[in-house]
């Protein structure tokens, strides 16, 4: 288990990613992949209430009520939920009455009396930070949410977020969501992992397995003949540098008797101040090696090695 930030909340270090709940997942096969993630030992989902407002026929929300109706089937115990805001269609933006009228949207469809962890999901400069930092606020004094948070925010103004806070005499935020993993360093490591070791910030990587290159499967530019929808976002990564990395991973992983998935989530658990990458799961298959990544401990020197073939990705990205 794994404390987030400066919170009282001790996870299981691995999120399960809710967004393809409700899109290439449907409600049994969501049901099922929830139940195996929690019966592996699991506790901490992620979602957001823009989820999956992107598919026909969809309007958002569909990953939380799933994830709702799942909590009121199961009544499991000590599950942490982590939703977001600012990028459903009928809530966008992080002005003050749209984030608390979101909030409560996201309570309703959640089943839950309060959020564990409120994330901001995107910055929104058209509004002052001052009036989102107050609305997030009230948001914990009302007892509405337990623990706010932050993704997609850069250094500058997560700290400028906590000085607001400060200043307000409101509660800060207490985990970061980026984008981060093997291919995708450079930002995270040179900016945000600073902030969050000084202000006691836990971080909580999206995209850990990048679109699913990191589990290996995608070997080739050409992303033909993929069933899966993120197969063009992983294709991308299948240059020689990013197939080093691969191959590394695989070599590394083969020593534990683990896949290069499990290998890639355990490397980002080992970097400063990340609490639980988040990877998702369409199929029950696919949850034993997000499990696996929770568990398994690199040594110093293979976590060295995937640093060195990674390297390329600060020149990159």
């Amino acid at each position: 288990m794994t404390r987030i930030g400066t919170s009282d909340l001790s996870v299981f270090p691995l999120s399960l990613g809710g967004n393809v709940f409700g899109w290439t997942a449907d409600r049994d096969a969501s049901f099922a992949v929830l139940d195996a993630f929690v019966d592996g030992g699991g506790d901490f989902i992620d979602t957001a209430d823009s989820y999956s407002a992107w598919i026909d026929g969809n309007s958002g929300g569909e990953s939380e009520t799933i994830i709702g109706a799942w909590l009121a089937s199961r009544k499991p115990s000590d599950v942490v939920v982590a939703t977001k805001v600012s990028q459903h269609p009928d809530f966008r933006g992080l002005a003050a009455g749209n984030v608390r009228r979101a909030a409560e949207a996201s309570l309703g469809r959640l089943g839950v009396d309060a959020i564990d962890l409120y994330y901001a999901h995107f910055d929104d400069e058209s509004t002052p930070l001052e009036e989102t930092v107050g609305a997030f606020g009230a948001l914990v004094a009302d007892g509405l949410v337990r623990n706010i948070a932050v993704s997609n925010y850069t250094a500058e103004r997560i700290r400028e977020w906590i000085a607001i806070s400060d200043r307000l005499g409101v509660a800060r935020p207490v985990a970061i969501q980026p984008h981060y993993n093997l291919v995708h360093r450079n930002d995270v490591e040179e900016t945000i992992i600073p902030v969050a070791e000084e202000f006691g910030l836990g971080l909580v990587p999206y995209y850990s397995l990048a679109s699913g290159f990191l589990t290996g499967k995608y070997r080739s530019t050409d992303a033909e003949g993929q069933t899966s929808p993120r197969a063009g976002g992983a294709a991308k990564y299948a240059t020689d540098a990013g197939l080093r990395i691969i191959d590394a991973l695989e070599e590394i992983g083969s020593a534990h008797d683990a896949s290069i998935a499990a290998t890639a989530l355990a490397w980002l658990r080992a970097q400063p101040t990340v609490v639980a990458p988040i990877a998702s799961a369409r199929t029950v298959e696919q949850v034993p090696d997000l499990l696996a990544g929770a568990r398994l401990d690199l040594t110093t020197a293979e976590i060295a090695t995937l640093n060195r073939v990674s390297e390329w990705t600060s020149a990159s990205n």
